[in-house]
């Protein structure tokens, strides 16, 4: 039972993503979901109790593969029958199976994989302020997890470049500096556009046409921290990180992953002429998208990425000390 689930299983270094696309797979070929079953990112990270990230990231791969299809909603529909109706349950209901050793292995996975992102984020959003000791004791005691899931953490966030450990096995994060901020542009530069051209033809028009909606209108917005992680997520992650090459996705994050410090460094240094610019590239960027304009859009997004990396680093450079409540306390700020 759930044999292809049961394999990838036990590659424990392999994503969470693949697990669930092994067990989402089987359930399609055995025929176990019925024809017409709505699958979303949502219900599916509810059925394995995991985040929106690895159940987008098997749909869209069960998807590329032709096990589901689309329709004028949110999600994808399994089976062939273009008459089917749309069916909505909870995956459980519609015959979902987990064996226990799958069962208890995700229980194992999510508690890592839950408090993964906050982690990353917290670290990634203090870089330019300084180096800090990461309390791998004070990390357990405030996610609630174990040590070993502590470490876990860290030795994954090690992978990402966010923290190393030094000779004492103490674990640490940055300084961001002008150079490595300058480092982490040029790939993006150079990367991202090639990525961008990769998933033109693969988004549906109406899932872009949303996202450039959304851009056209937070022009006449206030400018929040959320609005302004959202149109970059809209554009950065959720299409330029759909690219077909698994290492050209994971080079990009890596170095996309400095800049939610200066996301921050908006909400703290708002300046409302920097922040509409970006909304207008945006704006170009996502209607070339849109209109199949394929060098256009390369060419966009590359003149964008690099006037950003001026604006950044002067927020770089206007960056005082970091605000007391917005450092965790398993961060110790490092003198010197």
């Amino acid at each position: 039972m759930a044999r292809r689930a049961a394999e990838t299983t036990e590659k424990t270094a392999a994503p969470l993503y693949e697990l669930i696309y092994a067990v989402l797979r089987e359930h399609i070929e055995d025929g176990s979901f019925p024809p017409g079953l709505v699958l979303g990112e949502t219900t599916v990270a509810r059925a394995f109790q995991a985040s929106r990230v690895p159940a987008a990231a098997a749909l869209r791969r069960l998807r590329q593969e032709g096990f589901l299809r689309d329709f004028d909603g949110r999600g994808y529909l399994t089976g062939a029958q273009a008459d089917a109706e749309p069916l909505r349950l909870e995956l459980q209901a519609a015959g979902l199976r987990l064996p226990p050793e799958i069962a208890t292995g995700l229980k194992v996975r999510n508690r890592r994989d839950r408090i993964y992102p906050a982690v990353e984020h917290a670290i990634a959003s203090v870089l330019p302020f300084g180096r800090f000791q990461v309390n791998e004791s004070a990390l357990a005691e405030h996610h609630q997890v174990s040590r070993t899931v502590a470490h876990e953490v860290l030795t994954r966030l090690e992978r990402t470049g966010l923290v190393s450990q030094d000779v004492n096995q103490r674990w640490y994060a940055g300084r961001l500096t002008e150079d490595g901020l300058r480092d982490h542009f040029e790939m993006r530069c150079l990367l991202e556009p090639i990525a961008l051209a990769q998933v033109m033809g693969d988004i549906a028009p109406h899932e872009i046409g949303e996202r450039l909606e959304r851009a056209k209108k937070a022009a006449s917005l206030r400018h929040t921290l959320d609005r302004i992680e959202r149109l970059e997520r809209d554009l950065h992650i959720d299409i330029v990180l759909r690219c077909r090459n698994q290492q050209l996705r994971e080079t990009i994050r890596r170095s996309q992953l400095v800049i939610v410090a200066i996301h921050h460094a908006f909400d703290l240094y708002r300046d409302s002429a920097v922040i509409s610019l970006m909304v207008t590239e945006h704006v170009a960027i996502l209607g070339h998208v849109l209109g199949g304009h394929r060098d256009k859009a390369m060419k966009a997004l590359e003149s964008h990425l690099s006037r950003s990396l001026a604006q950044n680093i002067d927020i770089v450079r206007s960056l005082g000390p970091l605000p007391e409540e917005r450092r965790p306390p398993y961060l110790i700020p490092v003198s010197g």
